[in-house]
């Protein structure tokens, strides 16, 4: 499976979601390419208990955008979890 969208992003898939140890009420968000090589990360602040903002299946983001990711445990267990998120939902999918 391809990660390339088009000329413009690459598609990430949701493999990670995490509440910060250090700040109250913050969620890092981690998603993957498909091949787990690549990841981008986002941190989102909740700013009430109403912030009702929808995470979603997959982003498209630029390339420049991604990290590398070096671990082979840490690759295969994106893959897999990126490969199963593609396979079980659309892109726009709230998760």
């Amino acid at each position: 499976m391809a990660s390339e969208v088009d000329q413009e992003g690459v598609r990430v898939w949701l493999v990670e979601r995490t509440y910060s140890d250090d700040e109250q009420n913050l969620i890092i968000l981690v998603y993957a390419t498909p091949d787990g090589e690549r990841y981008f990360r986002k941190e989102r602040a909740l700013t009430s208990f109403t912030d009702a903002r929808e995470t979603t299946a997959a982003l498209e983001v630029d390339a420049d955008n991604l990290g590398s990711v070096d671990d082979p445990d840490q690759r295969e267990r994106y893959a897999t979890e990126a490969s199963r998120m593609a396979t079980e939902h659309d892109p726009d999918d709230p998760i």
